[in-house]
């Protein structure tokens, strides 16, 4: 399913991973942290540029704005503890990612697609997940709301794809929206419900893989025949 280049930029995304995690677990490695974590998004937009020459431009462009936003939003909130304003610039940041991420995927659209009983189930899964939410909101309940209706958008847009391009594009598209809807509702349940154990792991888990997954799942779309 995966050419040798990128198998051996998956291995070198996953170092680079237990190097994040590792740095983000000990206050003594805090200063690698801070070098760890933008490597990872880093080292994925370098790799799309490289690999990506038989992307259309539009897309292209759209795929880099949204992994340069989320790099961006990475950096942001690495700085929550110094103030809470960095919290709502990573969010925002993020929002835009998944803007871009929706327009991506919005232009390979299968008009034959029926996602009614896909958007349910998202719309049942976003109700829990306020449930618990909600009573620890404060003054970001609107901005949490207005963040899971995009996010919601962005994992219903990659499904969308269904039929319009190859098996493997779809499926590695489709699983990185979902991880990236898991990762986003981990760090939502951290910070307003309660601390979840090992946190730092779960949510960089399934945050990275999620965006390896899509830039993967991307870059085998040009090969639908």
């Amino acid at each position: 399913m995966l050419t040798k280049t990128e198998k051996r930029f998956t291995l070198i995304f996953v170092l680079l991973l237990i190097f994040e995690i590792i740095t983000s677990s000990y206050a003594a490695l805090e200063m690698l942290h801070y070098f760890a974590k933008p490597a990872l998004l880093i080292s994925l937009i370098i790799f799309f540029c490289k690999e990506s020459a038989a992307i259309n431009k539009p897309i292209k462009r759209l795929t880099i704005l949204a992994l340069v936003f989320s790099l961006l939003g990475d950096i942001l909130l690495m700085f929550v503890q110094i103030s809470p304003h960095f919290f709502m610039s990573g969010l925002i940041a993020f929002l835009i990612a998944h803007v871009f991420y929706v327009l991506v995927f919005t232009k390979q659209r299968n008009p034959q697609a029926k996602p009614i009983s896909f958007v349910l189930a998202l719309l049942l899964y976003a109700c829990v997940l306020f449930y618990f939410l909600k009573p620890g909101l404060g003054d970001m309940l609107i901005p949490v709301i207005i963040y899971m209706a995009v996010i919601l958008s962005m994992a219903t847009a990659a499904f969308l794809r269904l039929g319009s391009v190859i098996k493997t594009s779809f499926t590695l598209v489709f699983l990185g929206a979902i991880l990236f809807m898991i990762s986003d509702s981990l760090l939502a349940l951290n910070k307003f419900y309660k601390p979840l154990p090992l946190s730092n792991v779960s949510i960089m888990f399934t945050y990275a893989f999620a965006q390896l997954c899509i830039v993967l799942g991307l870059l085998k779309q040009s090969k639908k025949s």
